[in-house]
Protein backbone atom coordinates (compact mmCIF):
# COMPACT_ATOMS: atom_id res chain seq x y z
CA UNK A 1 0.00 0.00 0.00
CA UNK A 2 2.79 2.26 0.94
CA UNK A 3 4.82 1.80 -1.87
CA UNK A 4 1.32 2.53 -4.64
CA UNK A 5 0.74 6.02 -2.40
CA UNK A 6 4.42 6.11 -3.11
CA UNK A 7 3.85 5.62 -6.85
CA UNK A 8 0.26 7.62 -7.19
CA UNK A 9 2.62 10.77 -5.39
CA UNK A 10 4.35 11.11 -8.84
CA UNK A 11 1.20 13.00 -10.20
CA UNK A 12 0.97 14.91 -7.23
CA UNK A 13 2.05 18.02 -9.97
CA UNK A 14 -1.35 17.66 -11.38
CA UNK A 15 -3.29 18.81 -8.53
CA UNK A 16 -5.17 17.03 -5.65
CA UNK A 17 -6.81 13.48 -5.73
CA UNK A 18 -9.58 14.96 -6.72
CA UNK A 19 -8.76 16.51 -9.77
CA UNK A 20 -6.44 13.36 -10.68
CA UNK A 21 -9.53 11.44 -10.63
CA UNK A 22 -11.03 13.56 -12.90
CA UNK A 23 -7.97 13.84 -15.66
CA UNK A 24 -8.17 10.06 -15.85
CA UNK A 25 -12.22 9.95 -16.36
CA UNK A 26 -11.49 12.51 -19.13
CA UNK A 27 -8.79 11.01 -20.64
CA UNK A 28 -9.98 6.97 -20.80
CA UNK A 29 -12.55 8.49 -22.27
CA UNK A 30 -10.86 10.13 -24.88
CA UNK A 31 -9.10 7.48 -26.00
CA UNK A 32 -12.18 4.87 -25.28
CA UNK A 33 -13.99 7.50 -27.85
CA UNK A 34 -11.08 7.56 -30.10
CA UNK A 35 -9.19 4.32 -30.35
CA UNK A 36 -11.53 1.41 -29.43
CA UNK A 37 -14.24 1.59 -31.89
CA UNK A 38 -11.54 1.88 -34.11
CA UNK A 39 -9.45 -1.16 -33.44
CA UNK A 40 -13.29 -2.89 -32.88
CA UNK A 41 -13.97 -2.21 -36.47
CA UNK A 42 -10.23 -3.59 -37.96
CA UNK A 43 -11.12 -6.83 -35.72
CA UNK A 44 -14.46 -6.82 -37.02
CA UNK A 45 -12.99 -7.05 -40.62
CA UNK A 46 -9.96 -9.35 -39.30
CA UNK A 47 -12.63 -11.85 -37.76
CA UNK A 48 -15.28 -11.78 -41.00
CA UNK A 49 -12.50 -12.16 -43.57
CA UNK A 50 -10.79 -15.35 -41.93
CA UNK A 51 -13.96 -16.83 -41.77
CA UNK A 52 -16.29 -15.79 -44.20
CA UNK A 53 -15.15 -19.22 -46.08
CA UNK A 54 -16.94 -21.17 -43.87
CA UNK A 55 -20.29 -19.04 -44.97
CA UNK A 56 -19.02 -19.10 -48.27
CA UNK A 57 -18.64 -23.24 -48.22
CA UNK A 58 -22.50 -23.95 -47.71
CA UNK A 59 -23.24 -21.83 -50.89
CA UNK A 60 -21.28 -23.57 -53.43
CA UNK A 61 -17.21 -22.56 -53.00
CA UNK A 62 -16.31 -25.86 -53.06
CA UNK A 63 -18.66 -27.02 -56.30
CA UNK A 64 -17.67 -23.90 -58.26
CA UNK A 65 -13.91 -24.39 -57.86
CA UNK A 66 -14.82 -28.18 -58.10
CA UNK A 67 -12.85 -28.85 -55.00
CA UNK A 68 -13.19 -31.72 -52.17
CA UNK A 69 -13.03 -31.27 -48.38
CA UNK A 70 -9.75 -32.24 -48.24
CA UNK A 71 -8.35 -29.40 -50.43
CA UNK A 72 -10.94 -26.80 -48.79
CA UNK A 73 -9.34 -27.94 -45.56
CA UNK A 74 -5.66 -27.51 -46.88
CA UNK A 75 -6.54 -23.95 -47.85
CA UNK A 76 -7.50 -23.06 -44.27
CA UNK A 77 -4.20 -25.10 -43.04
CA UNK A 78 -1.84 -22.71 -45.46
CA UNK A 79 -3.73 -19.52 -44.15
CA UNK A 80 -3.36 -20.63 -40.95
CA UNK A 81 0.31 -21.72 -41.37
CA UNK A 82 0.80 -17.95 -43.00
CA UNK A 83 -0.43 -15.68 -39.83
CA UNK A 84 1.34 -17.70 -37.17
CA UNK A 85 4.32 -17.20 -39.40
CA UNK A 86 3.80 -13.51 -39.62
CA UNK A 87 2.96 -12.39 -36.30
CA UNK A 88 6.14 -12.41 -34.07
CA UNK A 89 8.27 -10.42 -37.07
CA UNK A 90 5.04 -7.74 -37.02
CA UNK A 91 5.22 -7.41 -33.82
CA UNK A 92 8.95 -6.30 -33.45
CA UNK A 93 9.02 -3.97 -36.28
CA UNK A 94 5.84 -2.45 -35.07
CA UNK A 95 7.44 0.48 -33.43
CA UNK A 96 9.55 0.80 -36.24
CA UNK A 97 7.29 1.20 -38.34
CA UNK A 98 5.09 3.34 -36.46
CA UNK A 99 1.72 1.57 -35.73
CA UNK A 100 -0.56 4.31 -37.38
CA UNK A 101 1.24 3.35 -40.76
CA UNK A 102 1.36 -0.03 -39.87
CA UNK A 103 -1.59 -1.42 -38.83
CA UNK A 104 -3.74 0.59 -41.91
CA UNK A 105 -0.89 -0.82 -44.20
CA UNK A 106 -2.16 -4.40 -43.25
CA UNK A 107 -5.53 -4.12 -43.02
CA UNK A 108 -5.86 -2.23 -46.56
CA UNK A 109 -3.84 -5.54 -48.12
CA UNK A 110 -5.33 -7.88 -46.59
CA UNK A 111 -8.40 -6.40 -47.95
CA UNK A 112 -7.61 -6.23 -51.39
CA UNK A 113 -6.46 -10.01 -50.66
CA UNK A 114 -10.17 -10.96 -49.60
CA UNK A 115 -11.23 -9.23 -52.57
CA UNK A 116 -9.05 -11.62 -55.04
CA UNK A 117 -10.86 -14.58 -53.14
CA UNK A 118 -14.08 -13.69 -54.84
CA UNK A 119 -11.98 -14.04 -58.44
CA UNK A 120 -10.29 -17.04 -57.92
CA UNK A 121 -11.76 -19.89 -60.53
CA UNK A 122 -9.33 -23.34 -59.33
CA UNK A 123 -7.80 -25.01 -55.88
CA UNK A 124 -4.23 -23.91 -56.80
CA UNK A 125 -5.82 -19.85 -56.93
CA UNK A 126 -7.79 -20.72 -53.65
CA UNK A 127 -4.68 -21.63 -51.93
CA UNK A 128 -2.49 -19.51 -52.89
CA UNK A 129 -4.41 -16.34 -51.78
CA UNK A 130 -5.49 -17.88 -48.52
CA UNK A 131 -1.67 -17.94 -47.87
CA UNK A 132 -1.31 -14.25 -49.04
CA UNK A 133 -4.26 -13.57 -46.31
CA UNK A 134 -2.44 -14.80 -43.29
CA UNK A 135 0.73 -13.13 -44.09
CA UNK A 136 -1.71 -9.47 -44.14
CA UNK A 137 -3.60 -10.36 -41.42
CA UNK A 138 -1.39 -12.25 -38.49
CA UNK A 139 0.23 -8.96 -37.35
CA UNK A 140 -2.78 -7.70 -36.84
CA UNK A 141 -3.76 -8.43 -33.38
CA UNK A 142 -0.84 -9.23 -31.65
CA UNK A 143 0.02 -5.54 -32.55
CA UNK A 144 -3.33 -4.00 -31.10
CA UNK A 145 -2.49 -5.93 -28.39
CA UNK A 146 0.61 -3.99 -28.03
CA UNK A 147 -0.32 -0.53 -29.42
CA UNK A 148 -3.31 -0.72 -26.62
CA UNK A 149 -0.50 -1.00 -23.73
CA UNK A 150 1.24 2.14 -24.98
CA UNK A 151 -2.12 4.31 -24.08
CA UNK A 152 -3.68 2.17 -20.85
CA UNK A 153 -2.36 0.71 -17.40
CA UNK A 154 -3.04 -2.75 -16.70
CA UNK A 155 -5.49 -2.58 -15.10
CA UNK A 156 -7.26 -1.31 -17.84
CA UNK A 157 -6.46 -3.59 -20.39
CA UNK A 158 -8.89 -6.19 -20.07
CA UNK A 159 -11.93 -3.77 -20.50
CA UNK A 160 -10.64 -2.51 -23.47
CA UNK A 161 -9.73 -5.34 -25.08
CA UNK A 162 -12.86 -7.19 -24.18
CA UNK A 163 -14.38 -4.28 -25.59
CA UNK A 164 -12.88 -5.14 -29.27
CA UNK A 165 -12.31 -8.40 -28.68
CA UNK A 166 -16.00 -8.28 -28.57
CA UNK A 167 -16.35 -7.64 -32.52
CA UNK A 168 -15.18 -11.28 -33.11
CA UNK A 169 -18.17 -12.34 -31.43
CA UNK A 170 -20.33 -9.79 -33.21
CA UNK A 171 -18.32 -10.56 -36.76
CA UNK A 172 -20.40 -14.38 -36.20
CA UNK A 173 -23.81 -12.73 -35.76
CA UNK A 174 -23.06 -9.77 -38.45
CA UNK A 175 -21.54 -12.14 -41.10
CA UNK A 176 -24.23 -14.52 -40.75
CA UNK A 177 -26.47 -11.60 -41.70
CA UNK A 178 -24.17 -10.00 -44.23
CA UNK A 179 -23.87 -13.38 -45.73
CA UNK A 180 -27.09 -13.94 -46.14
CA UNK A 181 -27.95 -11.12 -47.82
CA UNK A 182 -25.09 -11.02 -50.29
CA UNK A 183 -25.70 -14.58 -51.25
CA UNK A 184 -29.07 -13.07 -52.55
CA UNK A 185 -27.00 -10.92 -55.29
CA UNK A 186 -26.10 -13.75 -57.14
CA UNK A 187 -25.67 -14.45 -60.21
CA UNK A 188 -24.89 -10.50 -60.69
CA UNK A 189 -22.26 -9.78 -62.56
CA UNK A 190 -21.42 -13.20 -63.77
CA UNK A 191 -20.45 -14.18 -60.45
CA UNK A 192 -21.93 -15.93 -57.59
CA UNK A 193 -23.44 -15.14 -54.16
CA UNK A 194 -20.14 -16.86 -52.45
CA UNK A 195 -17.65 -14.47 -54.59
CA UNK A 196 -19.56 -11.24 -53.34
CA UNK A 197 -19.38 -12.59 -50.23
CA UNK A 198 -15.48 -12.13 -50.73
CA UNK A 199 -15.57 -9.03 -52.93
CA UNK A 200 -18.13 -6.67 -50.54
CA UNK A 201 -16.61 -7.81 -47.40
CA UNK A 202 -12.83 -7.26 -49.25
CA UNK A 203 -14.22 -3.46 -50.10
CA UNK A 204 -15.48 -2.87 -46.62
CA UNK A 205 -12.14 -3.75 -44.88
CA UNK A 206 -9.95 -1.85 -47.92
CA UNK A 207 -12.26 1.47 -46.39
CA UNK A 208 -11.98 0.52 -42.73
CA UNK A 209 -7.59 0.20 -43.37
CA UNK A 210 -7.86 3.74 -44.89
CA UNK A 211 -10.17 5.56 -42.42
CA UNK A 212 -7.89 4.14 -39.56
CA UNK A 213 -4.64 5.86 -40.72
CA UNK A 214 -6.67 9.32 -40.27
CA UNK A 215 -8.33 7.93 -36.89
CA UNK A 216 -5.32 6.12 -34.90
CA UNK A 217 -3.18 8.50 -33.01
CA UNK A 218 0.63 6.70 -32.97
CA UNK A 219 1.21 7.18 -29.11
CA UNK A 220 -0.24 9.22 -26.30
CA UNK A 221 2.68 12.04 -26.60
CA UNK A 222 1.19 12.88 -30.71
CA UNK A 223 -2.50 12.63 -29.96
CA UNK A 224 -3.81 15.69 -30.81
CA UNK A 225 -7.21 15.38 -29.67
CA UNK A 226 -5.97 15.08 -25.91
CA UNK A 227 -4.92 18.23 -24.51
CA UNK A 228 -1.40 19.46 -23.12
CA UNK A 229 -2.19 18.08 -19.53
CA UNK A 230 -4.11 15.11 -20.97
CA UNK A 231 -0.96 13.80 -22.62
CA UNK A 232 1.42 14.50 -19.77
CA UNK A 233 -1.02 13.02 -17.17
CA UNK A 234 -0.98 10.09 -19.69
CA UNK A 235 2.28 9.54 -19.63
CA UNK A 236 2.85 9.89 -16.13
CA UNK A 237 0.35 7.99 -15.38
CA UNK A 238 1.43 4.93 -17.63
CA UNK A 239 4.67 5.16 -15.37
CA UNK A 240 2.87 3.87 -12.91
CA UNK A 241 3.01 0.88 -13.88
CA UNK A 242 6.38 0.43 -14.21
CA UNK A 243 8.99 -1.07 -11.33
CA UNK A 244 10.81 1.75 -9.28
CA UNK A 245 14.82 2.38 -10.00
CA UNK A 246 17.69 2.43 -7.53
CA UNK A 247 17.09 5.65 -6.36
CA UNK A 248 13.43 5.44 -5.93
CA UNK A 249 12.03 6.81 -8.48
CA UNK A 250 10.06 5.01 -11.51
CA UNK A 251 12.47 3.57 -14.08
CA UNK A 252 11.57 4.11 -17.54
CA UNK A 253 10.99 1.27 -19.70
CA UNK A 254 13.68 -0.01 -22.19
CA UNK A 255 12.86 0.63 -25.48
CA UNK A 256 16.06 -0.05 -27.48
CA UNK A 257 16.22 -3.14 -29.13
CA UNK A 258 18.32 -5.60 -27.63
CA UNK A 259 18.07 -9.75 -28.81
CA UNK A 260 18.45 -10.75 -25.42
CA UNK A 261 14.57 -9.19 -24.53
CA UNK A 262 13.32 -11.03 -27.52
CA UNK A 263 15.34 -14.27 -25.53
CA UNK A 264 13.65 -13.30 -22.87
CA UNK A 265 10.66 -13.46 -23.40
CA UNK A 266 10.95 -17.18 -25.31
CA UNK A 267 12.15 -18.18 -22.41
CA UNK A 268 9.04 -17.16 -19.99
CA UNK A 269 7.15 -20.01 -18.74
CA UNK A 270 4.29 -17.78 -18.43
CA UNK A 271 4.37 -17.86 -22.19
CA UNK A 272 4.45 -21.42 -22.36
CA UNK A 273 1.68 -22.19 -19.87
CA UNK A 274 -0.47 -19.17 -21.47
CA UNK A 275 0.19 -19.97 -25.43
CA UNK A 276 -0.58 -23.42 -24.84
CA UNK A 277 -4.60 -22.84 -22.62
CA UNK A 278 -5.21 -20.02 -25.31
CA UNK A 279 -4.00 -22.71 -28.31
CA UNK A 280 -6.93 -24.82 -26.73
CA UNK A 281 -9.48 -22.43 -26.67
CA UNK A 282 -8.64 -20.93 -30.12
CA UNK A 283 -8.84 -24.67 -31.35
CA UNK A 284 -12.85 -24.35 -30.21
CA UNK A 285 -13.15 -21.14 -31.36
CA UNK A 286 -11.69 -21.45 -34.71
CA UNK A 287 -13.97 -24.80 -35.00
CA UNK A 288 -17.01 -22.97 -33.97
CA UNK A 289 -16.44 -19.85 -36.18
CA UNK A 290 -15.56 -22.15 -39.70
CA UNK A 291 -18.51 -24.50 -38.45
CA UNK A 292 -21.34 -23.42 -36.60
CA UNK A 293 -23.02 -22.97 -39.93
CA UNK A 294 -22.25 -26.79 -40.84
CA UNK A 295 -23.88 -27.74 -37.56
CA UNK A 296 -26.83 -26.10 -37.62
CA UNK A 297 -27.59 -27.05 -40.53
CA UNK A 298 -26.91 -30.69 -40.22
CA UNK A 299 -29.18 -30.24 -36.89
CA UNK A 300 -32.39 -30.46 -39.25
CA UNK A 301 -34.65 -27.73 -37.96
CA UNK A 302 -32.76 -24.34 -40.57
CA UNK A 303 -35.08 -24.88 -43.78
CA UNK A 304 -32.03 -23.38 -46.26
CA UNK A 305 -28.85 -22.05 -46.21
CA UNK A 306 -30.23 -18.47 -45.51
CA UNK A 307 -32.23 -19.68 -42.54
CA UNK A 308 -29.10 -21.49 -41.21
CA UNK A 309 -26.94 -17.72 -41.22
CA UNK A 310 -29.71 -16.44 -38.93
CA UNK A 311 -29.65 -18.97 -36.99
CA UNK A 312 -25.83 -18.64 -36.29
CA UNK A 313 -26.14 -14.97 -34.84
CA UNK A 314 -28.07 -15.79 -31.61
CA UNK A 315 -24.94 -17.56 -29.80
CA UNK A 316 -22.63 -15.12 -31.19
CA UNK A 317 -24.72 -11.99 -29.90
CA UNK A 318 -24.98 -13.42 -26.19
CA UNK A 319 -21.40 -14.01 -26.40
CA UNK A 320 -20.51 -10.75 -26.95
CA UNK A 321 -22.64 -9.19 -23.83
CA UNK A 322 -21.16 -11.66 -21.16
CA UNK A 323 -17.31 -11.02 -23.04
CA UNK A 324 -17.67 -7.30 -21.68
CA UNK A 325 -18.88 -8.11 -18.20
CA UNK A 326 -16.36 -10.57 -18.00
CA UNK A 327 -14.17 -7.83 -18.64
CA UNK A 328 -15.21 -5.75 -16.42
CA UNK A 329 -15.16 -7.82 -13.66
CA UNK A 330 -11.65 -8.91 -14.26
CA UNK A 331 -9.95 -5.53 -14.56
CA UNK A 332 -11.86 -4.59 -11.40
CA UNK A 333 -10.41 -7.34 -9.09
CA UNK A 334 -7.38 -7.30 -11.45
CA UNK A 335 -7.22 -10.88 -11.85
CA UNK A 336 -6.83 -12.76 -15.18
CA UNK A 337 -6.32 -16.25 -14.71
CA UNK A 338 -8.61 -16.60 -11.74
CA UNK A 339 -11.83 -15.55 -13.92
CA UNK A 340 -10.85 -18.20 -16.58
CA UNK A 341 -10.85 -20.86 -13.96
CA UNK A 342 -14.63 -19.85 -13.63
CA UNK A 343 -15.75 -18.43 -17.24
CA UNK A 344 -14.06 -22.18 -18.59
CA UNK A 345 -16.08 -24.61 -16.88
CA UNK A 346 -19.17 -23.22 -19.29
CA UNK A 347 -17.23 -23.99 -22.65
CA UNK A 348 -16.45 -27.32 -20.62
CA UNK A 349 -20.22 -28.42 -20.01
CA UNK A 350 -21.41 -27.13 -23.35
CA UNK A 351 -19.07 -29.31 -25.45
CA UNK A 352 -19.83 -32.35 -22.94
CA UNK A 353 -23.33 -32.01 -23.34
CA UNK A 354 -23.39 -31.21 -27.47
CA UNK A 355 -21.08 -34.19 -27.76
CA UNK A 356 -23.65 -36.81 -26.13
CA UNK A 357 -27.43 -35.69 -26.81
CA UNK A 358 -28.92 -36.12 -29.94
CA UNK A 359 -31.64 -33.47 -29.75
CA UNK A 360 -31.15 -30.68 -32.02
CA UNK A 361 -32.76 -28.20 -29.45
CA UNK A 362 -30.64 -29.10 -26.75
CA UNK A 363 -27.70 -29.36 -29.03
CA UNK A 364 -28.30 -25.86 -30.39
CA UNK A 365 -28.82 -24.41 -26.69
CA UNK A 366 -25.29 -25.61 -26.12
CA UNK A 367 -23.79 -23.91 -28.35
CA UNK A 368 -24.31 -20.71 -26.41
CA UNK A 369 -22.44 -22.31 -23.92
CA UNK A 370 -19.73 -23.64 -26.24
CA UNK A 371 -19.52 -19.85 -26.90
CA UNK A 372 -20.24 -18.13 -24.28
CA UNK A 373 -17.62 -20.29 -22.13
CA UNK A 374 -14.79 -19.31 -24.55
CA UNK A 375 -15.34 -15.91 -25.65
CA UNK A 376 -16.00 -14.57 -22.18
CA UNK A 377 -12.14 -15.95 -21.11
CA UNK A 378 -10.50 -14.47 -24.34
CA UNK A 379 -9.96 -10.80 -23.03
CA UNK A 380 -8.19 -12.20 -19.76
CA UNK A 381 -5.95 -14.51 -21.35
CA UNK A 382 -4.75 -12.16 -24.20
CA UNK A 383 -4.04 -9.14 -22.13
CA UNK A 384 -2.61 -11.72 -19.29
CA UNK A 385 1.18 -12.28 -21.14
CA UNK A 386 0.93 -8.26 -21.59
CA UNK A 387 -0.14 -7.13 -18.29
CA UNK A 388 3.21 -9.66 -16.54
CA UNK A 389 5.69 -8.30 -19.49
CA UNK A 390 8.05 -5.55 -18.81
CA UNK A 391 10.03 -3.87 -20.92
CA UNK A 392 8.83 -3.00 -24.70
CA UNK A 393 10.56 -5.72 -27.00
CA UNK A 394 9.92 -8.58 -24.00
CA UNK A 395 6.07 -7.60 -24.26
CA UNK A 396 6.55 -7.45 -28.46
CA UNK A 397 7.81 -10.81 -27.89
CA UNK A 398 5.36 -12.79 -25.52
CA UNK A 399 2.05 -11.18 -27.03
CA UNK A 400 3.39 -12.48 -30.19
CA UNK A 401 4.56 -15.72 -29.63
CA UNK A 402 1.39 -16.39 -27.29
CA UNK A 403 -0.88 -15.61 -30.38
CA UNK A 404 1.37 -17.60 -32.80
CA UNK A 405 1.17 -20.64 -30.82
CA UNK A 406 -2.21 -20.42 -29.79
CA UNK A 407 -3.32 -19.91 -33.70
CA UNK A 408 -1.85 -23.06 -34.40
CA UNK A 409 -5.53 -24.44 -32.92
CA UNK A 410 -6.42 -23.27 -35.91
CA UNK A 411 -4.68 -26.52 -37.63
CA UNK A 412 -6.61 -28.59 -35.05
CA UNK A 413 -10.11 -26.45 -36.14
CA UNK A 414 -9.56 -27.14 -39.95
CA UNK A 415 -9.69 -31.06 -39.62
CA UNK A 416 -12.32 -31.28 -36.46
CA UNK A 417 -14.93 -31.38 -37.74
CA UNK A 418 -15.40 -32.95 -41.80
CA UNK A 419 -18.97 -33.64 -42.80
CA UNK A 420 -18.84 -37.55 -42.46
CA UNK A 421 -19.15 -37.36 -38.94
CA UNK A 422 -22.34 -35.37 -38.91
CA UNK A 423 -24.40 -34.73 -37.83
CA UNK A 424 -23.54 -35.62 -34.18
CA UNK A 425 -20.04 -34.80 -34.89
CA UNK A 426 -19.21 -36.29 -31.68
CA UNK A 427 -15.33 -36.72 -32.17
CA UNK A 428 -15.30 -33.13 -33.10
CA UNK A 429 -16.87 -32.54 -29.78
CA UNK A 430 -14.79 -34.26 -27.77
CA UNK A 431 -11.46 -33.48 -29.14
CA UNK A 432 -12.04 -29.67 -28.11
CA UNK A 433 -14.00 -30.77 -24.44
CA UNK A 434 -10.54 -32.59 -23.83
CA UNK A 435 -8.44 -29.52 -25.52
CA UNK A 436 -10.68 -27.34 -22.85
CA UNK A 437 -9.84 -29.54 -20.09
CA UNK A 438 -5.99 -29.08 -20.78
CA UNK A 439 -6.65 -25.31 -20.64
CA UNK A 440 -7.97 -25.15 -17.62
CA UNK A 441 -4.95 -26.83 -15.83
CA UNK A 442 -2.51 -25.36 -17.85
CA UNK A 443 -4.57 -21.60 -16.38
CA UNK A 444 -4.18 -23.13 -12.75
CA UNK A 445 -0.56 -23.78 -13.23
CA UNK A 446 -0.18 -20.15 -14.33
CA UNK A 447 -2.02 -18.52 -11.34
CA UNK A 448 -0.11 -20.67 -9.27
CA UNK A 449 3.51 -19.59 -10.78
CA UNK A 450 2.77 -16.03 -10.65
CA UNK A 451 1.94 -16.72 -7.29
CA UNK A 452 5.25 -17.87 -6.24
CA UNK A 453 6.81 -15.42 -8.05
CA UNK A 454 4.44 -12.72 -6.67
CA UNK A 455 5.85 -14.25 -3.07
CA UNK A 456 9.73 -14.78 -3.94
CA UNK A 457 10.35 -10.73 -4.64
CA UNK A 458 8.25 -10.35 -1.02
CA UNK A 459 11.03 -13.04 0.27
CA UNK A 460 13.73 -10.93 -1.20
CA UNK A 461 14.82 -13.71 -3.76
CA UNK A 462 14.70 -11.27 -6.94
CA UNK A 463 16.50 -8.44 -4.60
CA UNK A 464 19.30 -8.84 -7.27
CA UNK A 465 17.30 -7.26 -9.62
CA UNK A 466 16.10 -4.24 -8.30
CA UNK A 467 16.47 -1.01 -10.26
CA UNK A 468 15.75 -2.85 -13.64
CA UNK A 469 13.33 -1.78 -15.83
CA UNK A 470 11.71 -5.01 -16.92
CA UNK A 471 9.58 -7.29 -15.17
CA UNK A 472 11.81 -8.91 -13.00
CA UNK A 473 12.48 -6.02 -10.70
CA UNK A 474 11.08 -6.64 -7.19
CA UNK A 475 8.69 -4.01 -7.09
CA UNK A 476 6.33 -5.51 -10.41
CA UNK A 477 4.12 -7.85 -9.10
CA UNK A 478 2.92 -10.63 -11.47
CA UNK A 479 -1.18 -9.96 -12.04
CA UNK A 480 -2.57 -13.35 -11.63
Amino acid sequence: MELEESKQGALDRFGDYEHQEKLTRRLLLKLDFRILPMLALLFLCSFLDRTNVGNAKIIGLESDLNITDHQYDIGLTVFYLFYICSELPSNLVLKKASPKLWLPFLTVVWGIITMCLGFVQNYGGFVTVRALLGIAEGGLLPGMVLYLSSFYRRTDLALRIGLFYTAASLSGAFGGLLARGLAEIAPRGGLEGWRWIFIIEGLLTFACGALSFFVLPNSLESASFLTTEEREFGCDRLMLDNPISVDGTLAAEEQSFMWSEVRRGVLCVQLWLSAFAYFSILSGLYSFGLFLPTIIKNLGFAKDANEVQLWSVIPYAVAAVVTVIVAIISDRLHLRGVIMLFTLPIAIIGYAVIANIDSPRVQYGMTFLMATGQYASVPCILVWMSNNSAGHYKRATTSAMQLAIANCGGFVATFNYPSKDGPQFHRGHTIILGLLVFAWFMILFNVLYCAKVNRDKRNGKYDQYAGYNDDRNPDFKMVL
